[in-house]
């Protein structure tokens, strides 16, 4: 096993999980906490919406685990949600496509008359490939593509982000009364990982600690409107969005202040409040709601109308809300050990042991914690939300069978690992903390079984670390509303990771 600090290298931003296993991390053993008690209750006979048979059918479409399996019925109720945002004179939903860019799920999102929030110059050609529409498109970037100015010629809308990428804009189409819109940093952010409403968090994208946006107090003092002027542009758009999973409360006081940007400029027509809505993925997490926290922003919208004389439309960027719930990782323990056995008895050594009677044995004499450990065969390459985050992720084992009839009764406490051979690949971490172990409460599971992690149809597919150790990157597919499977993308072979790199001239060696 290689030291933990190469998670620096692969990661960047996650915080060395050397100790991540040591005993003062292992606080949150089987006792379970509060804040995880429901990861402790019964566990359920399907996952939010596979029965072994199902989950079969997508591993026998998939050729395979691991894989993502993706509901198009909560695909579909999640867009019904969203579309009927409260929204005083007109709406627009964005996709936030970072969340799950396959082109299936776009192409769906664009059939229910949702646009695309892009990321990247990347993001929105590949959304064009999908058959998206240019004009159905926004880009808000941390780096303004190159070719920027053709992608405005197609339709493209893009909102500045920097005072840099303003001055680039105004450049590029001087006083041609080019249309832009201004995303700003409004001061404040709020993300789930975090209660600070101005400090660093990796979900906090609003506030003195974020790079996200134009500093508020840049537009106030007459910078931006004097960029804005000197270039000839008109300012059709105010964008702000302060972080994943915010405080709805947080959301609403944004979104109010947001209205005060645009009596700047007489030629806004809409308001973004970019997405982030919270979205519970365990039993014991609440959603947020929708209709709750947009009702007051929507009259805001009224009394802002009221006062400037201008009925202006209103954006929303979700993706998380969109496609969480709607995704499943599906895959299959490939391995299951116990640590810290003292005086391990026969049936320890036998390869069907008991290994939740066999926890009892483990050593206490210097104080350490042993565990019963389920390795998937998948892991960080797949879902890196646990350990970047300390995401908290429901899991649910079915029977290698395939059949509901072969679910057993008994549970057992167990951590749950990935396949990488790196320390940091833990799937089952303390809530909010990715080098803190903790126990779960699972059906009890042996090698073969099928193991769901559910919640992974956000920032899973197109947020891992695929190809570390030379893993292939997962096959993906679609449950229909018949519950027909359908495989979106195919697996990856083992040539394709390396299929771009190149030989070095004979002799360099």
């Amino acid at each position: 096993m290689k030291a933990s600090s190469s998670s620096l290298a692969i990661l960047m931003a996650l915080a060395s999980s050397i100790d991540a296993f040591a005993p003062i991390k292992q606080t949150h053993s089987r006792a379970a906490t509060a804040s995880s008690s429901s990861l402790f209750a019964a566990p359920p006979a399907s996952s939010n919406f596979l029965t072994p048979e199902l989950a079969q059918s997508c591993i026998d479409t998939a050729s395979g685990t691991p894989l993502y399996a993706y509901s198009l019925a909560t695909l579909a109720k999640s867009a019904d949600d969203v579309l009927a945002f409260p929204n005083a004179y007109g709406l627009t939903v964005r996709y936030a496509m970072k969340a799950c860019p396959n082109g299936s799920i776009l192409k769906y999102f664009s059939s229910r008359g949702i646009c695309i929030d892009a990321s990247s110059g990347f993001e929105v050609k590949r959304a064009m490939d999908y058959g998206v529409p240019a004009e159905n498109i926004s880009l808000s970037t941390q780096e303004l593509p190159e070719d920027f100015g053709e992608l405005v010629k197609l339709g493209v809308k893009i909102n500045a982000c920097s005072i840099s990428q303003l001055e680039r804009f105004g450049a590029a189409f001087p006083n041609t009364s080019q249309k832009v819109g201004i995303r700003i940093n409004p001061g404040v952010g709020s993300g789930g990982f975090s209660s600070s409403a101005t400090g660093f968090s990796k979900t906090n994208v609003g506030g003195p600690a974020s790079s996200f946006g134009i500093w508020h107090e840049q537009v106030t003092d007459g910078t931006v409107p004097d960029i804005v002027s000197k270039y000839g542009l008109e300012v059709e758009r105010i964008h702000t969005h302060i972080g994943s999973g915010s405080d709805p409360a947080i959301w609403q006081s944004v979104a109010k202040t947001s209205l005060s940007f645009c009596a700047i400029w007489d030629s806004v027509t809409a308001l973004n409040l970019g997405g982030g809505y919270k979205v519970g993925r365990n039993p014991d997490e609440k959603s947020t709601d929708l209709s709750e926290i947009g009702a007051p922003v929507a009259e805001a919208f009224r009394e802002f109308a009221k006062e400037h004389g201008r009925e202006l439309k209103m954006e929303i960027e979700p993706g998380t809300y969109l496609v969480a719930n709607a995704g499943a990782l599906v895959t299959t323990i490939q391995d299951k050990i116990l640590t810290l056995i003292s005086s391990p008895s026969s049936s320890v050594k036998n390869l069907n042991m008991n290994l939740t009677a066999c926890a009892a044995q483990v050593s206490t004499k210097t104080g350490d914690v042993g565990h019963i450990f389920l390795k998937m065969d998948a892991g960080m390459t797949d879902v890196l939300r646990p350990s970047l985050y300390g995401a908290i992720h429901p899991i649910t084992i079915l029977p290698a069978s395939g059949k509901s009839a072969d679910i057993g009764t008994s549970t057992e406490s167990v951590v749950v690992v990935g396949h990488c051979c790196e320390s940091g690949d833990l799937m089952t971490p303390a809530p909010g903390e990715p080098e803190a172990l903790e126990e779960r409460s699972l059906r009890t599971a042996t090698i073969g079984d099928t193991a769901v992690m559910d919640g992974s149809g956000a920032y899973c597919a197109g947020m891992s670390t695929k190809n570390y150790n030379s893993f292939p990157e997962a096959p993906e597919v679609l449950v229909d509303l018949e519950g027909g499977v359908h495989l979106i993308r195919k697996r990856q072979s083992l040539k394709q990771i390396y299929e771009n790199e190149c030989d070095v001239p004979s002799g360099l060696f």
